[in-house]
């Protein structure tokens, strides 16, 4: 109801599960939407595939419907349009399961690993990701949904599956501070902000983080 009011939808989260809700329900009401998914993770393991069998693992497949096993209480994803696999793109991974990175290579989904944030530099992989998605139709809405363990665990500790060699303060911001930028952000998750897991000045620092990427992607800027 939000995104088809022109509102931004904004979910603070919770595990990176809580996007099958919050995709789903932004799909339907703008259909050509891109996805720019942040994480260290590529959370496209099916139940087939998975390691864990955890579902913050597994909703890039749900949303795709890249399973016929359908968990017990997501019989509603029937009734919402399916993700397309040229609508999404992943931002900053370095932990990818073989299954996973099998199923990228099949579906040709744009992925930049934290090896194309150094070899290029966040600038780069922002502009090559904005502009595949941008370059047909200027005024396509974008929807960020940004885990907070893309960053590095030396600046984000209170998160649930820490990965090193994540994303610089200022690398994490220019993300959220350069789709703001192109006027088409619309809706936005941020996930895995979790106090319980770290003492108090890494826990802080962790929420405060969260706090200032929602408002780098809400538009606030340096100068």
């Amino acid at each position: 109801e939000l995104a088809s009011s022109g509102r931004f939808p904004l979910v603070i989260g919770g595990d990176h599960s809580i996007a099958l809700g919050s995709i789903a329900g932004v799909l339907r009401a703008r259909p050509d939407m891109a996805i720019v998914w942040v994480d260290a993770h590529a959370d496209i393991n099916t139940p087939e595939t998975s390691p864990s069998g955890n579902l913050h693992g597994m909703p890039i497949s749900f949303l795709m419907g890249l399973t016929d096993v359908i968990h017990p209480g997501f019989e509603w994803l029937h009734d919402y349009p399916k993700l397309a696999p040229e609508n999404l793109a992943f931002i900053g991974l370095r932990d990818v399961d073989p299954g996973e990175r099998e199923q990228i290579s099949k579906l040709g989904i744009k992925a930049y690993s934290m090896y194309h944030v150094d070899r290029y530099g966040i600038g780069q992989v922002m502009e090559h990701c904005i502009h595949s998605f941008l370059k047909d139709n200027k005024e396509r809405p974008i929807h960020l949904s940004y885990d907070i363990d893309a960053v590095d665990p030396d600046h984000a500790p209170a998160t649930g599956t820490m990965v090193r060699g994540g994303f610089t303060l200022r690398e994490a911001h220019y993300v959220a501070e350069r789709l703001a930028e192109t006027g088409m952000l619309g809706s936005m998750d941020i996930v895995e902000v979790n106090p319980t897991l770290s003492h108090t000045e890494g826990a802080n620092a962790t929420v405060e983080l969260g706090i200032h990427l929602v408002a780098s992607a809400l538009g606030n800027k340096i100068l």
